[in-house]
């Protein structure tokens, strides 16, 4: 039975191949096939002017070269894993998309060129980051590729959270390595420019509460992973910096692509896009289970 490939999007430049780099070691970890697209769209002259044929045509063979240099150099890199490319016509988002419907796993730069441009760093990564079924990577060129570290996961009790915490002891477990549960919880504070204090609140209270909430979590998945040590991490502040400076030492960050509490509008608002711009390591996104 063929497993699901884990698509990887590229155009060629060094963000896109890093992208190529980290999806290659993945489909390996994962005994899993991987496939390369790269997209365009044409623009060329009106047929009116004889040309737009031979022009189309010479774009046409120039990203379809493209694919193929990013399979052979993906095939020197992990030569044990099965590789195919593909330089498809369309709207990168539309193209991406449609590729996650049968995906165990997209991958993507945080930037790139021509149609790959800016990247899931504005209204087009966006787009894909929230519609796509299946679990999102953006790999950050000049940042660590493979780093090394536990897997991080961003806890809060949502059902993607939840799911992120599923993929985080898989990937563990394949890696050899630890899992870091993150949790936050905020610190209510008084009216701008009020010196109230906040009496009712108890900070001590507050941490024990998420830590228990943590474990309760947790323990499932220990349970189905013993042999993946586990820390837990249990912090007052802003999801966005807790897990920035968590990714500083992870090898994968993952976190849901909605939740509740501390990490609402996680990678769908201004915490995503920190996460996007900031971590040290490759942030995966991940949705709730479908509905069957």
């Amino acid at each position: 039975m063929r497993h699901p490939e884990i698509v990887v999007g590229t155009d060629g430049s060094e963000q896109g191949r890093a992208a190529v780099r980290w999806a290659a070691a993945e489909a390996r970890l994962h005994a899993t096939p991987l496939k390369i697209i790269t997209c365009y769209s044409w623009s060329g002259p009106p047929a009116a002017f004889g040309s737009s044929g031979e022009l189309q045509e010479a774009n046409t063979q120039q990203f379809d070269q493209r694919a193929a240099a990013a399979v052979a150099e993906t095939r020197t890199q992990e030569p044990g894993i099965e590789v195919s490319g593909a330089a498809v016509i369309g709207d990168p988002p539309a193209v991406l998309l449609d590729a996650a419907r049968t995906a165990a796993m997209l991958v993507v730069g945080n930037r790139g060129r021509g149609g790959f441009a800016s990247l899931l760093l504005g209204s087009v990564g966006q787009e894909v980051a929230t519609h796509a079924i299946c679990p999102v990577v953006v790999v950050r060129s000049g940042r660590r590729e493979t780093p090394s570290g536990p897997i991080a996961v961003g806890v809060d009790g949502s059902a993607s959270a939840l799911r992120a915490l599923a993929l985080g002891f898989d990937e563990a477990q394949r890696r050899g390595g630890g899992l870091l549960a993150v949790s936050s919880y905020r610190v209510p504070m008084p009216p701008y420019g009020m010196e109230i204090p906040l009496v009712s609140y108890d900070q001590d209270a507050a941490s024990r509460d998420a830590a228990r909430d943590l474990d309760t979590a947790l323990t499932p998945w220990r349970d189905k992973y013993p042999a993946v040590p586990v820390k837990t991490l249990t912090v007052a502040g802003s999801p966005a910096k807790n897990l920035i400076d968590v990714s500083r030492g992870a090898a994968l960050l993952i976190v849901g692509s909605r939740g509740h509490g501390a990490l609402v509008g996680s990678l769908l608002g201004s915490v995503g896009q920190q996460l996007l711009h900031h971590a040290d390591c490759p942030v995966m996104i991940v949705h709730p289970e479908p509905a069957t």
